[in-house]
This record gives structure tokens, sequence and C-alpha cells, in this order.
């Protein structure tokens, strides 16, 4: 069982006005249909499922919004093809373990397009940035300590 196909079908992004006061972002993923779609690899069929999904991150209130949409590409055997399309079928569920995988693997993608996307027209990025922070010393400097064993470790490498 493996992903071995991932390509956007739909990208939009719009920004309706300028943000005014405090501006909430939700994320939101979707598996919107699951399709059998088998694979010809050379002279053998393999068995596959094609995962069609949504991606949307909505800048409230009513500020902005960024959609995506998509397939992926599963590979797996014929038993656990029909057991994933059986499931889909009768309840709109799949596995755990393989829901895990589609999802993930979405959410992978979209984030990494989606602050693409929200920086081309200047929109606050929808997954939070990782900061750095520096720590204080007791008078308000850099902790000393801390450069001093950077530098240490820097002369080791040297």
């Amino acid at each position: 069982m493996a992903i071995v196909g991932f390509e956007f079908t739909k990208i939009n992004v719009e920004r309706k006005d300028v943000a005014k006061g405090k501006i909430n972002i939700s994320n939101n993923v979707a598996l919107v249909a699951i399709k059998k779609s088998d694979l010809n690899l050379g002279t053998t069929k393999q068995s596959a499922i094609k995962f069609l999904f949504e991606y949307r991150s909505i800048y409230e209130p009513d500020f902005a919004k960024i959609e995506l949409g998509g397939t992926i590409t599963f590979l797996t055997d014929e038993k656990n093809s029909k057991e994933i399309l059986t499931g889909w079928e009768k309840e709109k569920k799949i596995k755990k373990e393989v829901a895990e995988k589609i999802i993930n693997a979405i959410l992978s993608k979209s984030n990494i397009q989606s602050i693409l996307l929200s920086n081309t027209v200047n929109l606050p990025p929808p997954v939070p940035m990782p900061k750095v922070t520096i720590a204080q010393g007791p008078k308000g400097k850099p902790d000393e300590k801390k450069d001093a064993k950077k530098e240490e470790q820097k002369s080791l490498k040297s």
C-alpha cells in the first residue's frame, strides 16, 4: 500500500478586502470521492484507488479564502481495494491506517501550496510559521552561557 500519485486539479485564492481587526483562519480537508483506478505497469495490472479531496483555508470575518482540490492515487492489493471502496460506498468512511496516510499526504502538499498562495496575494500564512526566540539573561542581555556553549561547539568542529 503506497501513494504513487498526487496532483492538484483546482487552485483558487481570493482576497476580498483589506484585513480589519483580528483575523481567524480555519483549515479543513475533506475526502470528496473515492474511485477505483487500476494502473497498467508494463504487462501487469495493479489495483489502485483515486481519492478526490478538497482543502480550504477560510479567513474570517469574510476576508479571504484558499481552495485546493486534487487527487491522490493509492496503490494497494485487490482485497484491500474492495474493502476501502465498500466502506466508502456504505458509510463514507475508510480504514484508519489508510486515512492517516492519505490525509497526511494531502496536508503535507496542501499546507505548502497554501503558504505560497497566501504570500502571493499578501495574506498571512494559513498555518503557523516557526518562530525563533532568544533567551534573555538576568539584565535583559542574551544569555551568555548559551552563546559561550555555541562558540565552544563551533571551535570543536573546526
